[in-house]
Order: structure tokens, then C-alpha cells, then sequence
């Protein structure tokens, strides 16, 4: 079966070899996604805006296999405070509010970078 790869953006990438995006049959994984964005700088400050730059990551990962957020089966919220579980809520919701993926939410000691205070991670079925 064909193994379709889309690259991370990320300096880490090589060194842990990973991608952001991989797609076998009509599975897709994306990989846990933290709020980067492009240029390196400082990701938005609050939670909600965390969320929303996260899931433009994840949906353009998608959008690449030929998925899109109607295809999404699973989330996956990784959160550093409780407090900030509606705000990342509410992003999930503008995203995914129609389809309603199965959705779990986590409360982690830390991220990798200490500014993120939100990872998302997603599994797709197309078909």
C-alpha cells in the first residue's frame, strides 16, 4: 500500500524523524502540532489563538492527502494549564464543530517549548 509523507516543517524533523502528516489507504495521522509559525517567531500568547494556529497546521497537512476536516475521526488536545481547556475548546469547535470527532483533552506538565501552552494531534478516515 502506498505511503504517502507530508515533510514537518521543523528543525527537529530530521534529527527525529518524523513527519507531519502520513497517509496509508484512506488513514491519515497528523502528528502532534504545536503552534510554530513560519517565520520562527513567538507563537500567538493566549491559548485560543495557540489553537486556531495549531489546527491551521494540522488542516493544511490534510488538505495536502486530499483530506479535510469532515474526514477527522479522532483529536487529540494536549494543554499545559486546565484553565485553558474552553479556550482550545472553542478553536476545536469552529474547526470541527459539524463533524464532532471522538476528542480527548489532556493537561501535560510541559511542552517541548515553553511558550506552548497547546499541541493538537489528529486521525483522519477518507473513503
Amino acid at each position: 500500500m502506498e505511503r504517502q509523507l507530508v515533510p514537518a516543517v521543523s528543525p527537529m524533523a530530521a534529527t527525529v524523524g518524523y513527519s507531519r502528516a502520513v497517509r496509508v489507504g484512506d488513514v491519515v495521522s497528523v502528528a502532534g502540532t504545536a503552534p510554530v509559525t513560519p517565520d520562527g517567531g513567538d507563537p500567538p500568547a493566549d491559548a485560543y489563538g495557540q489553537a486556531r494556529r495549531c489546527l491551521d497546521i494540522v488542516l493544511a497537512a490534510l488538505a495536502i492527502v486530499g483530506a479535510g476536516p469532515e474526514h477527522v475521526v479522532r483529536t487529540r488536545i494536549y494543554l499545559t494549564r486546565a484553565e485553558d481547556w474552553e479556550a482550545a475548546g472553542r478553536a476545536h469547535g469552529e474547526v470541527f464543530g459539524d463533524t464532532r470527532p471522538a476528542t480527548t483533552m489532556v493537561v501535560v506538565a510541559g511542552l517541548l517549548d515553553p511558550r506552548w501552552l497547546v499541541e493538537i494531534e489528529a486521525d483522519a478516515i477518507l473513503g
